[in-house]
């Protein structure tokens, strides 16, 4: 398995590790089936990420992708991080092998879920207890709106009942 260089250069050297400790958005999310865990928080100031900072415990991906994230969504707005994706994350890692493409899914999805906790603390809405992502995470197989099934570590297009997603190689703990 072949990693690029920038791949290696933010798994050595990974930019806005830490915790901000008064976050306006935090977002954590877990995968069981490979043990990686990423939790993003966000500053906010005059809707644009003014910070934001990670802690993952997980493989050199899935650290290499939340550094690499955290490049992407500096001093954007939030509409403009609302756009980032994991393709877009995978990209500027100049790609990831195929087995590692879920972890650029994690890094996406804990952005957005840490724009969702701001947005939701701006309403003023008290939101009920949450239990950790990693406790309840199951992989969604079908995206909002769509009748189509999608694997949850590579995006790739599935067939219905499919257990295993030729794509990325990776087993799927349930038919869809």
């Amino acid at each position: 398995m072949l990693y690029s260089k920038t791949v290696m250069e933010h798994f050595k050297n990974p930019r806005n590790v830490g915790i901000i400790e008064d976050a306006d958005g935090v977002g954590e999310v877990g995968n069981p089936l490979c043990g990686d865990m990423m939790t993003i928080y966000l500053k906010i100031e005059e809707q644009k990420i003014k910070d934001i900072k990670f802690q993952t415990f997980g493989c050199g991906s899935a650290i290499a992708v939340s550094s690499m994230l955290t490049e992407l969504a500096i001093n954007k707005t939030i509409e403009e991080a609302k756009k980032i994706t994991n393709k877009d994350v995978a990209a500027a890692l100049e790609g990831l092998p195929k087995n590692k493409l879920h972890c650029s899914n994690l890094g996406a999805d804990a952005l957005q879920l840490a724009i969702k906790d701001y947005e939701t603390k701006k309403t003023g809405k008290t939101k009920p207890e949450q239990r950790r992502e990693t406790e309840t995470h199951i992989p969604m197989h079908k995206k909002e709106g769509q009748k189509q099934c999608y694997c949850p570590y590579c995006d790739a297009e599935l067939s219905e009942k499919t257990t295993f997603c030729k794509a990325c190689q990776s087993d799927l703990d349930e038919e869809h």
